[in-house]
This record gives C-alpha cells, structure tokens and sequence, in this order.
C-alpha cells in the first residue's frame, strides 16, 4: 500500500504524443495528477477522461500536470486519444501489470466484449488517481475495483484550491500501533 508523504513508485512510460514520461524528471511546480484508467474498452474511463481533457487547463493553472495512462498498447492508446479529441491530455500507454501493483491498483481478467463491443485485454489495471508532490511523495490517492464511482475532477479542483492555500499537509500518514 502506497503511503502519504512517502515516495511513490518509479513511474515511466511512453506518451503518444508528448515523448517519454518519467514521473521522477517531470516534476510539476506543485502536485502531478497522475490518472490511471481501464483501458479503450471502458465506456466510463472515456467519460471520465473527457471531463479531465475539458479541465486540464484548469490543473495546468494551478502548477499541476496531468497524466493518463494504461495497460493499453500504443494502437489501443490512440484510438481513445482519437476519440477524446483532449490534445492537452499527455496519455501514457504500456504500463506494466506488474508497475499498476506498485501503484496498488487492481487487476481484473477479461469478460469479453463491452457495451461498446470493444474486447476487453486478456488482463488489464482498474482505475486509480494519485496526486503526487514534486519530491516524488504521495499526497493523495484513490483506488478503485470497479471502473464506477472515481473522485470527480471539478472536486479535486476545488480541494487542490483549499491545500495550495492553507499549505494543508497529506494525510493518513500514520503507520504506529492503533
């Protein structure tokens, strides 16, 4: 389990069009928005992702970047990306199912076709959402096992408002006896 104020994985991968990612090199002057999401198939990670593409500006003004990534392969990646139409979105793609466990995300097999007749991967990551600091260290994180019921991007905004503001420490830091 990913801590807060302790350092997240190593996280690069591969953009479609914003040449490689290293989380630990591409530090924002804030926090990085770092979004986890199904993969092509999922008909809700395409709703979630278009909402981020018409706030990501709005990140952007508050010095936080954003990334989206998946399991997906490049073809599967830019057929999504092709689909949101998001050009701001850096989207990530090749992660391994084995950095989506660093991460502590799910990891759910395939149930065949989607609502939208797209096949889901043999094996593929469930969502997540991590803000991370520039040194690398968690501040928040959500996880989920199903690809409903995600944070929602204009509240993150709102909360990312009130810790630039009041310098609002990470919380759940605390590991001792209970």
């Amino acid at each position: 389990m990913l801590m807060p104020r302790q350092p997240v994985p190593a996280l690069r991968v591969p953009t479609l069009a914003h040449g490689d990612f290293d989380l630990a090199t591409d530090a924002a002057p804030n926090f990085t928005l770092v979004v986890f999401y199904r993969g092509l198939h999922c008909p809700i990670c395409f709703k979630y992702l278009l909402e981020l593409g018409r706030l990501e500006p709005e990140f952007g003004k508050r010095g936080v970047k954003v990334m989206v990534l998946s399991s997906d392969a490049r073809e599967r990646a830019q057929a999504m990306a092709d689909k949101l139409n998001a050009p701001g979105l850096r989207m990530g793609y090749d992660l391994t199912l084995t950095q989506a466990r660093e991460w502590g995300l799910y990891v759910s097999t395939s149930r065949g076709k989607t609502s939208i007749g797209i096949e889901e991967p043999a094996l593929f990551s469930e969502p997540g959402l991590f803000i991370v600091r520039p040194d690398g260290t968690l501040y928040y994180g959500a996880v989920q096992t199903m690809p409903f019921a995600r944070p929602h991007f204009d509240e993150l905004l709102a909360a990312l408002d009130f810790a630039l503001e009041k310098n609002y420490p990470a919380r759940g830091e605390y590991v001792g006896a209970v």
